[in-house]
This record gives structure tokens, sequence and C-alpha cells, in this order.
């Protein structure tokens, strides 16, 4: 038995402006190609399907095509992650046919999939704890602790008794959280409650294989003793803090007496790399050429024409900055309150970006914007 652990394929999702779905539907091109080469019987996502609870047209497209091709090959179980509205990617659950099987309601996540050789596939939504302490509560006057902790162990007490019930099998789970251990990025949103934002591991104690969404780097995270927790990680990368990834996505083989995973590389479309140094350092050097490039210009004062020239050098720049070097490590300028001239904090501010302090002549034209937005502000409470 083999499955295909991916996640967080944030369909519709944008980088600095750019439309990402064509190298979206690029790895899923690559995913058809390896479920069929490697004799994959069910594939597994774990959650943020889409980017946002209302995506594009395109992306529901791509992914209805995607479904269908998959389903051709193995039966595809998908759960929903935080950035899905659960009742959309859910629609129409109960019409599906027996290859394609969506996890999206917590009343659902104790109803394994089972597929051949006993292999039971538990899938649990994301589960919001101001809503899932309801749902998950014993009795109406017993609601469970507002944490994520509290409502997955409760859901992870269903399965394991759901899955106790059922006599021997392995148990795969899904699920979309920030398991303790992880390491995440700048791209995932933020779900802390009361402060906390993980899970312990422990609580999947129970299960074989943990099949995690959320974090978008791959990792396996440590837990209880015979269960393997991994996050397959995002197939692209959707920040600068994730251009050191290796996207990949896990093959799992549930054959043989312990579980064993096999990372396999996901294609890159376009590397993501950070350029520093003064103009003419950047516009001399050749690489770089074809990645998308965040590039922090360090002249002490701000080149003209900036923008257009480091375009011209680097086609795919999705980030120009101009940090001066020497304001490196300088604190922040004064913020306008009662106890600061107002042309005080603007000459502050105008020494931190660019490294120097107004000239007179600067300070004649910041002075006269003042002065007439004084009196025009002291005109209109006349």
């Amino acid at each position: 038995m083999r499955l295909l652990h991916t996640s967080d394929w944030h369909l519709g999702r944008m980088l600095h402006g750019v439309d990402l779905l064509d190298h979206q539907a690029a790895y899923l091109a690559h995913l058809v190609d390896v479920v069929r080469s490697q004799d994959v019987d069910a594939v597994v996502v774990a959650g943020d399907v889409y980017d946002r609870a209302i995506p594009p047209v395109e992306a529901v497209t791509l992914l209805s095509e995607t479904l269908a091709q998959l389903a051709e090959h193995a039966t595809v179980i998908v759960t929903s992650g935080n950035h899905d509205s659960a009742t959309r990617l859910g629609f129409g659950a109960g019409l599906m046919k027996e290859s394609v099987r969506l996890r999206t309601r917590v009343a659902g996540l104790a109803s394994p999939v089972v597929l051949s050789d006993q292999v039971l596939v538990y899938g649990i939504p994301y589960l919001d704890p101001d809503f899932a302490r309801v749902d998950l509560a014993e009795s109406p006057d017993r609601l469970l602790p507002r944490s994520h902790e509290a409502v997955t162990a409760a859901a992870m007490r269903r399965i394991r008794a759901d899955s106790a019930s059922r006599g021997p099998a392995r148990v795969v789970v899904a699920a979309h959280a920030f398991v303790l251990g992880g390491e995440p990025t700048e791209s995932e949103r933020d779900i802390r409650v009361g402060g906390v934002d993980h899970v312990p591991a422990g609580v999947f104690a129970g299960a074989d294989y943990v099949a995690l969404g959320h974090l978008h780097g791959p990792q396996k995270i440590t837990g209880p003793a015979g269960t393997v927790l991994r996050y397959s990680g995002s197939p692209l990368a959707y920040s600068f803090s994730e251009q050191h990834h290796a996207k990949s996505t896990a093959l799992v083989d549930l054959s043989g007496p312990s579980v064993s995973t096999e990372l396999i590389a996901a294609p890159v479309p376009r590397r993501l790399a950070d350029v520093s140094g003064t103009l003419d350092q950047l516009l001399a050097d050749e690489r770089h050429a074809d990645d998308w490039v965040r590039v922090t210009v360090t002249d002490a004062h701000r080149p003209q024409d900036l923008f257009r020239r480091v375009r011209a050098r680097f086609r795919h720049a999705l980030v120009v900055q101009h940090v001066p070097a020497a304001v490196a490590g300088r604190p922040r300028p004064s913020v306008v309150t009662a106890a600061h001239d107002p042309l005080d904090v603007a000459a502050d501010f105008l020494a931190h970006v660019t490294g120097r302090g107004p000239t007179p002549a600067e300070v004649a034209v910041l002075r006269r914007a003042y002065e007439d937005v004084a009196d025009v502000d002291v005109e209109k409470s006349a």
C-alpha cells in the first residue's frame, strides 16, 4: 500500500503580484505523473487546497481537472485547511464518486476512507477552536477548552475509538495544524488562539502515519513511539523565507512492518533569491537573470531611476528596496507627537532613509509644505 502525501497547494495564490497558477498547474501535472509511475494507491491532500475562501474560477477549474486525472489511478482524500472554505471545498462531497473523498466536516472526521490491506485514512479538517470546541464537546454544557490542543485531542479520541472498533488496521490521519516542533515560514497564516498556535505531537498517538498540512517546509516531527508525523510542505515557495526549501511530495509505504517515507522532488519553475549591493555592483552581477529576486540597493543616496534600472537587469525582480548601508541597524525615526516638531520628524526620516540630513533647500520645501497644510487646517476650523 503506497500513499502520496501532499498539502498546501494554495491554488490562486499570488507572489508579490505575480499569478502563480501556471506554476501550480505544472506541479499538479507532475503529481499525476508520480501517481502513475509509482503505482500509488491513494493521494492524501492535507488542507489549504485553495489560497482563500472564495477562490478564482481558474483555480476551481484546475482543481476539478486535477482531481479527475488523479482519480483515474488512485483514491484521492482531500481535507480542508485554514485558508479554505470548508463548505465550498466540500460542496458535492456526497455526490463524488468512490475514488474522490472530501473530508471537510467535523462530523465526519471519525468516518475513515477504507482502503485495501486494512488501511484506514481519517481526514481531520482544520479545527477552528471557537467552533470545534462546541462541535466536539461530549455534551452542550461541557464545552472543550478554547485551544488547538483540546479540539485536536478530542478529534483523535474519536478516531482511536472508531479504529479500535474495526479490528487490526494501519491508521493514517490527515490533519491541518501547527504541531509543536515544526519550523514555520513567513507565508503561513497566523492561527494563534489565546496566544498559542501549536498542538503537541503526542495527541496523535495511535496513528501509524500522520499526514500534516499547514507548515510550508517539508519536515519530519518527532512524535510518540510507533507514529510517523511529517509535513509534506507546499509545492512552491510562497515567500522569500522559503527560498532554500527543497520542495517535495512524500511517498509513504505502509506495506512493511514499519512506515517508510521517500521524498520526491517537486519541479522548480523559477527559483527565489536575495541580492544586495550598490547599484553598480548589482548591474555588473550576471547571476539570477531568470530568478525571482528581492533586490536591496545599498548606495548611500537613492540612485536616479532606481526601479527601471534594476528591472532592466533583473527581469523577474519582485521587490526593489533602497536600504543605505549606513542605515542598517539604525534606530527607527521618531513619530509625530505633541513633543516632536513635525519638521524634525521629517528630517529624521530623511536621514533614516538616505543616510543624510536635509539640505537647506529641502528644509525650506518641508517648512513651506507644512505651513501650507497648517494654514488649510486653520481655515477649515475658522
